[in-house]
Formats: C-alpha cells, structure tokens, sequence
C-alpha cells in the first residue's frame, strides 16, 4: 500500500514565538525561515501580519525572499456581525501577500458563547464568510478549528458542524487542534478517525501542544486515523510548556512509520537545524532531546557500552547518522573499559586494554576525589594523549601566586603571576583580572601566545563551581568546570580540591593545553 504525502508545516517563527523566554526580531526570522526553506519545510507559518509592525515588516521583506517553501500568514475569522471588506485583520492577512493564508475559528460552542459572546449561528457564518473571502483572493486557505478535540467531546455535532462550514467555503485543508493540551492519544485518535469518516475527501491537519507531554504522540495517532499535515515547532517550543516537536515527529514518521516526508538528505540534517533554531532564539539546546540532543545516543553504563561495542543496536534504537548526530560514550565512576575504548575510537585513536584500563582506574579516582568528566570531555581526551609515549605537554607550570585585596580608594584588586616553561625557556607574567581566576586565565595565556598564538583566539564563556560537601562548611571541596570557546570550537575541562584556585588552574591549564591540540601547536 502506497502510504499517503504528510505535510510538514512549522509554526515556529508564530507559535514558537510566544514561549514566554523567546523573543525573536525581524532578522531573526528571517534568518530561521531561511533556514528552514533549505531543510525542505513544506509550509512555514511567520506570524501574525495584523498584530504588530514587526510582522508585517517581515512578510514584506520574506516575499522578496522568494524562498523555495510556502509561507502561510495567520490570523483570525471575521469579527462577529460584520463584513468581510471591513475587517481589518482579513485585510492584513490579504495585504500580506502569501500563497497560503491559516485562519483559526473557534470549533468549542463554550468558546463561542463565553469568548466570542456571541450565537452559534453567528460563529459558523464567520467561519464561511473569512473562508470563502480569502479563497475569493486566490489563496490557499487552512482553518485552525481551535480546541476541537475539547469542543468535540462537549458538542460533537456542533464541532463537526464548525468543520463542514469551513469545508463548504472552500477550505483546503480542515486543522483539528489540540489547544489545551490536555487529551491523550486514544482519544484523539478515535475523534480523528471519526471526523475522516463524517468528512469524506476532507483533507485534515493536526495542532497539538503539549500541556500533557502527549503533543508528540497525538500528532502520530492523528496522522494513524486519516491526517496528512502536522503542524509543529521546532523543539517543541511554544506557549506554556510548548508545542508538538516537529524535531522529534519528522524522524518517527519516516524511521518508524514508513512515510517518505522529506528526503533522506534532509533528515540528516535534522541535528543541526534542531541545534541552529536553539542558537538564533538563543536558548541553550537541549542535551536531551529526542534525536538531537547531545545525549540522545550518548551511552555511560559500562554494560551498555561493552554490548554496544559489540553491536550497536542493542542500546540504540536508530543509527544516529541517519538524523545528522553521533554517539557517545560518557565516562564517568559508572564506566567499564568498553567506554574508554568507545570514546578514544571517536577521537581516532585506538587504546590497548592495559591503556584503557589504566585511564579508567586513573578517572574513578579523581571522581572519588570530586572530579566529574561528563561533560569535561576534553580533560578525557587529554588523558588519552598523554599516555602516547611521543606525546610531549606543550608547557608546564612552575609557579603561580594570586592575590586579591580591598584598597582604599581603589577597590577590589585580583592579581596573577604564572611562571611557565616552553620548551627551554621561562617565562614570567603577571595580569590584574576582575576576579583572581580571571587574572590567573590571563596571566597564563600571556605567558603563551608568543609561542603559540592561536591561543590569542580563546575566549572563556563558562566558570561554574560547585560545591561538593556543603557540611564541611568553607573547607568542602570544590569541583569547577570552564568552557573555553574558539571560533566555532568549544569544549570543557574540569578541576577539584578543596583549594578553588588551584581547582581553577588545573581546570584552565588542561583547557589551555587541549587548545593546542584541537586547534593546532604549531609555534
């Protein structure tokens, strides 16, 4: 059997926009529209051209665009006992000149009466006039039969009857939304299957947001009862706590359901549209998220890792490749020797078992001792290189001394001397800094750019400490963990003692000497 084209339509740069941490300007929609037109998005929604100037602003300069993808602007029905021609936000919706108009009506008789305060009769002609009015313009229109699901099981008929007078304007596509966010896949899929049967030839999409944490899973058991578009953001992001994750329905639909959505080159892309969506509404990407996220095939039980080592498959339910993400081992007290291998085989480099072993007991030391190399994976990979006998360490530490003092008149002062070797020579620097860390970074790094300058293109983005035995009062040890970023290159190193500072430069000198083999030590 020929399965049936799902269409992909995101609402992010509308829906997504309304999360309560998100605020994206003009540039930046326009720069996530592009990107999602590359990826091979069927429809993007953009915004709502009669609410506020930005939007409108950007639907002019979209069009100019002319990206290879249907935008859809969004608005609402016509106002209650009024025309068509004299609604301003039909009028937008007109003047924002798309191919494709989403136009939501309420499908709730409560929300009828309650919100709209007006009559059921009343609601149904607003949907027919706003339908047929836009269909009038040449456009392709949706309809976003808002709360259906709650609407259909308050007042079927009168849910249906919502749907039928979209249809019978002219609707080309009939959006069953799950508004609230509040039923669950059974039931949305037997109200499918059921609106499919009553609506014959009537081409249905689904909205789910995901008060429940079902928005996912209804969207799927839609598409299982007749459906053919999912409407979604990427992430997931949305009002409260968000809508259906085209992310994460984009692969089970092609990987597990057998839908041919977008091509195969498309969906290994999906790990870094997923990650590029996070970064221009500047959230940090979740580590976490379904196929994308940085430990969504990352493996840390030394039981999991010794099988997967033998076959993927065993702890992995789909080869990361296939969505554009890898996997990893994660090294910590909960590691076997499967999981050093795994991580030195990522790096390219191939460790005897006396090796690993030798690593693996050096690492549940130093995490008994308070250190955590989960996410320091560059103090791990610094250990596999320092066991190469031809490694040499690019620098090595003689002294250091830090100071930091009130002064009358002057304020807080921090104060750093390094003392360094390189190769044969030493060298001696000193660096105030806003904190007595800062200065001991910028001591060191002076000390070394004359003999290596690419470290002239680090910059630290992260100082975090924790402390690890707070009964302890000020002597608890402490474990600090620094990113350092260079270009686009980043990674994090870790340090512990119950002394902050030295916690701090061990956690720096690693991350110093970790840039010298990721970006190169040429002097």
């Amino acid at each position: 059997m020929v399965r049936p084209s799902i269409f992909l339509y995101d609402t992010t740069l509308r829906d997504g926009a309304q999360r309560e941490d998100i605020s994206l300007s003009v540039e930046d929609k326009l720069t996530i529209a592009h990107r999602l037109a590359g990826f091979g998005m069927h429809y993007i929604e953009c915004g709502w051209p009669g609410s506020n100037p930005k939007d409108a602003d950007f639907y002019a300069r979209a069009n100019r665009m002319k990206l290879p993808v249907k935008l859809a602007a969004f608005g609402r029905t016509r106002r209650p006992h009024s025309r068509c021609e004299d609604d301003t936000n039909l009028g937008a919706l007109i003047d924002a000149a798309t191919p494709v108009v989403t136009v939501v009506g309420k499908s709730w008789d409560y929300h009828a009466t309650h919100v709209l305060k007006t009559t059921l009769e009343e609601n149904l002609a607003m949907i027919g006039d706003s339908m047929a009015c836009l269909k009038g313009q040449g456009r392709e229109v949706i309809f976003d039969a808002e709360h259906f699901y709650d609407g259909y099981l308050a007042n079927p008929e009168y849910a249906l009857a919502t749907l039928k007078a979209a249809h019978e304007a002219g609707a080309d596509w009939l959006v069953l939304c799950e508004t609230n966010g509040g039923r669950l896949p059974w039931e949305v899929e037997a109200i499918t299957r059921e609106v499919s049967a009553r609506l014959p030839g009537a081409k249905l999409g689904m909205h789910c947001h995901n008060d429940s944490g079902c928005a996912v899973a209804n969207s799927l058991a839609g598409v299982r009862a007749g459906a053919t578009m999912i409407q979604g953001t990427i992430n997931g992001y949305g009002e409260r706590v968000g809508n259906a994750d085209l992310v994460t329905i984009l692969p089970n639909l092609q990987l597990k359901m057998g839908f041919e959505v977008l091509p195969a080159e498309s969906l290994g892309d999906l790990t870094r549209l997923s990650r590029f969506v996070a970064e221009v509404a500047n959230l940090k990407h979740d580590d976490h998220q379904p196929y994308t996220g940085h430990s969504a095939f990352a493996h840390k039980g030394g039981i999991h890792v010794a099988a997967i080592l033998k076959s993927p498959d065993t702890y992995q339910h789909i080869d990361p490749e296939l969505v554009g993400n890898e996997m990893r081992s994660v090294t910590s007290e909960l590691s076997g020797r499967g999981n050093i291998v795994l991580q030195a085989r990522r790096l390219g480099l191939d460790l005897d078992n006396e090796q690993a072993q030798r690593v693996l007991g050096h690492i549940k030391h130093l995490e008994h001792e308070g250190f955590t190399f989960e996410a320091a994976e560059a103090s791990v990979e610094l250990m596999f290189h320092r066991l190469n006998p031809a490694y040499a360490r690019p620098f090595e530490l003689l002294d250091y001394f830090v100071i930091t003092e009130r002064r009358h008149g002057r304020g807080l002062l921090a104060e750093a001397t390094v003392k360094v070797k390189v190769g044969d020579e030493v060298k001696f620097t000193a660096a105030e800094g806003n904190g007595p860390v800062n200065a001991l970074a910028t001591a060191l790094q002076i000390a070394l750019v004359d003999a290596y300058p690419v470290l002239r293109t680090l910059r630290l983005t992260d100082y975090k400490v924790r402390i690890l035995a707070g009964t302890t009062g000020t002597a608890a040890n402490t474990r600090v963990l620094i990113d350092f970023q260079s270009g686009e290159e980043s990674w994090t190193t870790v340090g512990a003692n119950t002394n902050i500072i030295d916690a701090s430069w061990r956690a720096l000198s690693d991350s110093m000497e970790y840039a010298l083999i990721r970006l190169g030590r040429q002097p």
